[in-house]
């Protein structure tokens, strides 16, 4: 029931005449009422593309707003032209701060360099995605020497085995000849072989396994004990997972990008955001929902608890994916059923309209091909390196630092 269940969000996400969610839309009139406009204005905006429209599902001579977009025309108005305002609020879920020509996420789709990622996941690797958004046309930099890193000296290697998975990466990392070179003024074509090198690295010391030059799926699948079925899940999943438009993490990197620093110092950043818990780290705390609901054996009541002692549910809805998260409503249907993860995806859908997100989806796979402990960030990591080595790549093109200025609210200045 879960699969055709998520297969049926998957088609929802694709088509944008899908039945709307009441609390995903408004009505004509609050959504005039909350922009302080007519309705007049108001057919003029979805005429613009500012909001969507959707036909409502007891009455097709009804439209209904989505929320989502009213809400985010209500902040831009409101900041209006006050420069001191538009930069405090860009940085919470705003406005664009930076211009970039590698991910879009719109209409609930995500697309890479015009590509859509769902389409594109079907068939491409890892490597695949790496080539395309770093832009590398027909050069292959993964088939040059270069791009295959060395092993692990033996003693580092012992000595950095039961770290955290965060910091064994970037312990492991600094050993990469092409992570300690400085990037500044290079050619780019030049940092790809070092940068593929960098990604097969970032696979090997998350797996606690010695790098090499099998496609990175594969790699994985071995390191995990995987047939071709879960090798294809992952290979599928670290596709998803190769960028995010301009998270925290992919944020973190262009500011030490900025800077003319290496590609090693930059996915160090990027794996320091990750492993906060409101990003990937979102992924440790999915597991311990789900080990509370196989402990309880009822997720509805698990959920109920959680909510009486005013904790969150992790997992679930995603701000930039108003009608569920397209990455996991394509992974979810690939894995055979769970109780406690069906149990939990469908007492969220039916209590609070909330559907899955990636970290949920990550720690799905994890459970269902009996991975490791912290696989799930692992997934994360890997596919994410991608992203970040090509937010890294496109930073250096502008060549100018990222300096924000700050809006000062200590005491007041004394002589």
């Amino acid at each position: 029931m879960l699969i055709i269940y998520m297969q049926s969000i998957l088609i929802h996400s694709i088509n944008v005449n899908a039945m709307p969610k009441p609390d995903q839309y408004m009505d004509a009139e609050t959504a005039a009422a909350t922009l302080g406009i007519s309705r007049a204005t108001l057919y003029a905006y979805v005429s613009r593309g500012l909001i969507r429209a959707n036909e409502a599902g007891d009455d097709p001579r009804k439209r209904l707003y989505s929320t989502h977009d009213v809400e985010a025309l209500r902040k831009r108005k409101a900041v209006g032209r006050r420069p001191r305002e538009v930069a405090a609020t860009t940085l919470d879920w705003g406005l664009p701060i930076l211009s970039s020509g590698i991910t879009l996420i719109e209409d609930n789709r995500l697309f890479f360099r015009g590509r859509d990622a769902l389409a594109f996941s079907q068939t491409a690797t890892l490597e695949d995605a790496a080539r395309l958004l770093w832009d590398c046309g027909e050069q292959d930099p993964f088939a040059e020497a270069a791009a295959i890193p060395a092993q692990w000296d033996a003693n580092v290697y012992r000595n950095v085995r039961s770290l955290p998975l965060i910091e064994r990466c970037q312990a492991l990392l600094p050993f990469v000849a092409a992570g300690r070179a400085i990037a500044w003024q290079r050619d780019t074509r030049k940092l790809w072989p070092g940068a593929a090198a960098l990604l097969r690295a970032m696979t090997a010391a998350a797996s606690l396994t010695e790098p090499d030059p099998a496609p990175l799926h594969d790699h994985l699948a071995s390191a995990w004990g995987q047939g071709p079925e879960g090798a294809d899940i992952l290979r599928r999943a670290l596709v998803l997972l190769a960028d995010h438009e301009l998270n925290a993490s992919a944020f973190a990197v262009r500011v030490v990008a900025s800077t003319g620093a290496s590609l090693g110092a930059c996915l160090n950043a990027g794996l320091s955001a990750l492993g906060g818990p409101l990003h990937g780290g979102t992924t440790s705390i999915v597991e311990i929902l789900l080990d509370e609901i196989d402990a309880a054996g009822d997720a509805e009541a698990v959920v109920e608890a959680r909510l009486r002692r005013g904790e969150g549910v992790p997992g679930f809805d995603h701000p930039l994916y108003p009608e569920g998260d397209p990455r996991a409503a394509a992974l979810l249907p690939l894995l055979p059923p769970d109780p406690s993860r069906d149990g939990l995806a469908l007492v969220m859908n039916e209590t609070a309209g909330r559907m899955p997100n990636i970290d949920f989806a990550l720690v799905a796979i994890r459970r269902a091909l009996s991975l490791p402990p912290a696989s799930a960030l692992a997934l994360f990591a890997i596919g994410r390196t991608v992203g970040w080595i090509a937010h890294a790549l496109e930073q250096r093109g502008d060549e100018k630092l990222i300096r924000p200025r700050a809006r000062y609210t200590g005491p007041s200045a004394r002589d």
